[in-house]
């Protein structure tokens, strides 16, 4: 069986036979003994970039179904970050990272104003908190120029005290188009929009396998039975799980599935207010962005997430944690009271190996694998959230393009 939602609806339980005449597909392959009920494309993941590709996928025209092994939308890395929306400043020249950032930047604060998704274009800071880190700032400025992030701008420690008279620092940069988002909301409104052209979302329903060859197929465990669907389209967005997902699919070839680490990150929120408008970030540190200071849209300051390597998901804080945020948060706050902060959340990385030390997004279409109609994304950690509707508009260029050179390639020659 499975769960589907529809928003604004409450979710009814369809089972397979039920579900293929929703969709108005009515044929069946058969796989050995079992039998794969074809559908267009499945998503694998309810998380925001996995919803995107939904709504994408479902606004091309395409029979989109997108499972998620959870009872509901955003569970995972999607709903455990900073919500921040990122401007596109720390990333590689031309890394998948820094290109779909600034695109997905762009057209995120289009589509927050248009879809009443909640958002505040606040800005931040990103401090030096001595005179040795003024030439971070430098290096950091010139490779979000790079990047075409435009209106980013050097201020002085007086301008940036100015802005923020509890700060301490050595200079700033400033980016006036970083803001943050409610995440859930912009979750909603994409779920919205993908069942609006058509998609399902069928929760509680894991990928335990499948095959690839002639043809994709996948097995589905849902309500207690399996069940067997056959994609045309196949979307790997399971995050924390992509590789899980992969690695069980027999046919994909074993050496195009990256390592991967898991990087938790820990927030501690502050009891009171703070004395900030804006986001405060120190110059970043390896694996992560330091302990920064963002506020929410309730105007709750948070800190973090700091990097604590971990072999499992374990989303508990650790209170002794704190004692090292104290230090590094005072670094440019230096009045933060003792006793203000308190447990908050954490979320989880997926973190990809890179010799440089700045893992790129891992988006894998047939020209990787060899299968057509295969997407998985891997290591699709911050930016993501911001990069959303840019990895969806990219994973769909990528089937269309996959689509018209299968055609060419089987177009006999004259």
């Amino acid at each position: 069986m499975l769960r589907i939602s529809h928003l604004g609806y409450r979710p009814r339980i369809y089972s397979r036979d039920d579900l293929t005449d929703l969709l108005a597909i009515g044929q069946t392959t058969t796989m050995g003994e079992a039998v794969a009920d074809k559908v267009d494309a499945v998503v694998i993941g309810a998380g925001v970039v996995g919803l995107a590709a939904a709504r994408a996928l479902a606004l091309s025209g395409r029979e989109t179904i997108v499972l998620e092994a959870e009872t509901t939308i955003g569970t995972g890395t999607s709903s455990r970050n900073s919500e921040v929306i990122h401007a596109g400043i720390y990333y590689p020249k031309d890394s998948l990272k820094a290109r779909l950032c600034v695109k997905g930047r762009k057209a995120l604060y289009a589509y927050c104003e248009s879809h009443g998704v909640a958002y505040r274009r606040c800005g931040k800071l990103i401090v030096a908190t001595n005179e040795a880190q003024l030439r971070d700032l430098s290096r950091i400025e010139k490779a979000a120029r790079a990047n075409g992030v435009e209106d980013i701008a050097r201020i002085t420690r007086e301008e940036a005290l100015a802005m923020e008279p509890a700060l301490d620092c050595a200079g700033a940069l400033i980016s006036p188009s970083t803001g943050i988002v409610d995440s859930h909301g912009l979750m909603l409104a994409f779920q919205g929009d993908a069942e609006a052209a058509g998609a399902y979302l069928a929760f509680g329903s894991a990928v335990t396998g499948g095959q690839v060859g002639s043809r994709i197929i996948i097995d589905v465990a849902t309500g207690g039975q399996r069940m067997r669907l056959s994609p045309r389209l196949l979307i790997n967005s399971a995050g924390l799980h992509a590789q899980q997902v992969a690695n069980s699919i027999v046919g994909l070839p074993p050496p195009t599935i990256p390592p991967l680490r898991y990087a938790k990150g820990n927030y501690f929120v502050l009891s009171g207010r703070a004395p900030f408008t804006r986001l405060i970030y120190p110059v970043p540190e390896p694996a992560g962005l330091g302990v920064h200071l963002t506020i929410d849209l309730g105007g709750q300051a948070k800190f973090g997430p700091d990097v604590e390597w971990v072999n499992r998901i374990d989303y508990g804080v650790d209170p002794q944690r704190g004692d090292r945020f104290y230090s590094e948060v005072r670094k440019y706050w230096p009045e933060l009271p003792d006793g203000a902060l308190v447990p908050g959340y954490a979320g989880i990385r997926p973190k990809l190996p890179a010799a440089d030390g700045h893992p790129d997004f891992n988006i894998q279409g047939p020209e990787t694998h060899g299968i057509n109609g295969l997407i998985n994304l891997y290591g699709i950690e911050s930016p993501g959230l911001t990069a959303s509707l840019a990895i969806a508009e990219y994973i769909v260029t990528m089937l269309d393009h996959s689509s018209e050179a299968t055609k060419l390639a089987l177009t006999p020659r004259a």
